[in-house]
């Protein structure tokens, strides 16, 4: 096999398994600096050794095999010279007879101790700032870069890898165990949980940064997320996430074009909708609104199921969606619920009455570095027939915009305004 064949394949590998394999590294070495290690270690070997062997049949259980076999046997030779190292490469090391690394089929995911999941809920440790549970578990488990983590937090990068570099360190001082919480212990852990994912699927629906607005790999991976925290802990926020992410994902067709522009809720073909996921996701919220245990994600979902009942944007309940947004707001008040709030405002009482709204809530001083406020102000001036007002606002939710598609829909807004 050529070494170019291995490569597409190691990196198809590396996008599609390395946190994944990372996870289960953390939990077999218990260091989050030694797994990335073992990480690397790991790759290595596949490119030097998959051309003349082959790919084998279980390529994730070897490359976790292989990278922690490098790692410890690195530590037993680093032992010799420092004692305090011993203690880790014994718990650790095992082999076969022959020295090669142990197939760890057993450490495949199995139920709710797959090992992602674990790692979620070990960064989701009480003994941690909530900031830094959800930075940290972005960051190492999901393979977020520091920006994008920093950008899904509205915070500076710096501000950003500072708390990640706290947390970590309070998990080696603390010795905070790489284990799933006890069923006791697992609520007041699902908050932060519930929000890393939501999170991790949200940066595959809207990317924060790049060439493609959607990023599929990452909503189907906080799916499969949701759906085996929905198995360990079925309450009704954790069913409203799963229902909230599912009919958020049935839309996924619809939002870009052939060529990957954005398209529009109003200007999207509703046929092109997965109806499977609707009727999974509207089933789900109305189970979590009907518990009467309203929170967050539950609210939201009840408001994208409203959206997806609906064929048109003109037929849409949008009393009922400002209801649920001011129910949203007692339960979970931010500027960017506010925002929503609005346009949703903007389409029951007309353009002006939701404008009034955003201009508040950028007067505050809040969402100032948030695009989407400025986009959402400019697209209100339009329909009012205000070019000039129209055409700043867009301006500056284009200096904003990172994401490509969304640069190119805004500066066509722009020229058209112009022309």
């Amino acid at each position: 096999m050529s070494d170019d064949v291995v490569r597409v394949q190691v990196d198809a590998l590396y996008i599609s398994d390395s946190r994944r394999i990372l996870a289960t590294l953390i939990r077999l070495l218990g260091d989050f600096d030694l797994a990335e290690e073992a990480l690397q270690e790991a790759f290595a070997a596949a490119m030097a050794q998959w051309p003349r062997q082959g790919v084998p049949i279980n390529p994730r259980a070897w490359l976790v095999s292989a990278g922690r076999f490098k790692v410890i046997d690195g530590l037993r030779r680093r032992a010799r010279f420092d004692a305090s190292l011993e203690q880790i490469a014994s718990a650790s090391f095992d082999t076969t007879q022959d020295g090669d690394p142990v197939d760890p089929r057993e450490w495949e995911g199995r139920g709710v101790e797959d090992d992602r999941l674990r790692l979620i809920f070990t960064c989701c440790h009480p003994a941690l700032s909530q900031e830094a549970q959800v930075a940290l578990t972005l960051r190492e488990v999901c393979g977020f870069t520091t920006d994008a983590t920093a950008h899904a937090y509205l915070l500076a990068p710096s501000t950003l890898a500072q708390r990640i570099v706290r947390a970590k360190s309070k998990i080696r001082d603390e010795r905070i165990p790489y284990e799933m919480p006890s069923r006791e212990e697992l609520p007041e852990r699902l908050n932060a949980v519930l929000q890393v994912v939501y999170l991790v699927f949200n940066e595959g629906y809207y990317a924060s940064t790049g060439e493609s607005l959607t990023r599929p790999d990452l909503s189907a991976e906080a799916i499969r997320l949701g759906r085996l925290l929905a198995e360990l802990l079925p309450e009704p926020e954790v069913l409203g996430l799963l229902g909230l992410m599912l009919l958020q994902e049935s839309r996924r067709a619809a939002r870009t074009t052939p060529e990957g522009d954005l398209v529009l809720l109003e200007d999207q073909a509703r046929s092109l909708w997965n109806r499977e996921h609707i009727v999974e996701g509207a089933a789900l919220a109305r189970l979590a609104l009907s518990s009467g245990q309203i929170g967050p994600c539950s609210l939201q979902a009840a408001i994208a199921a409203t959206h997806a009942a609906a064929p048109s944007v003109a037929a849409t309940d949008w009393a009922r969606i400002v209801d649920l947004y001011d129910r949203l707001a007692e339960v979970a008040q931010s500027p960017v619920v506010e925002v929503s709030r609005a346009v949703a405002v903007a389409q029951r009482d007309g353009p002006a009455a939701g404008l009034s709204l955003i201009d508040a809530i950028l007067e505050r001083g809040d969402l100032a570095d948030y695009h989407l406020a400025y986009s959402a102000r400019a697209e209100l001036h339009r329909r009012l027939g205000r070019t000039d007002e129209a055409q700043a606002a867009y301006r500056q939710a284009l200096a904003l915009a990172q994401q490509d598609p969304e640069r190119r829909f805004l500066e066509r807004r722009i020229a058209e305004l112009s022309g």
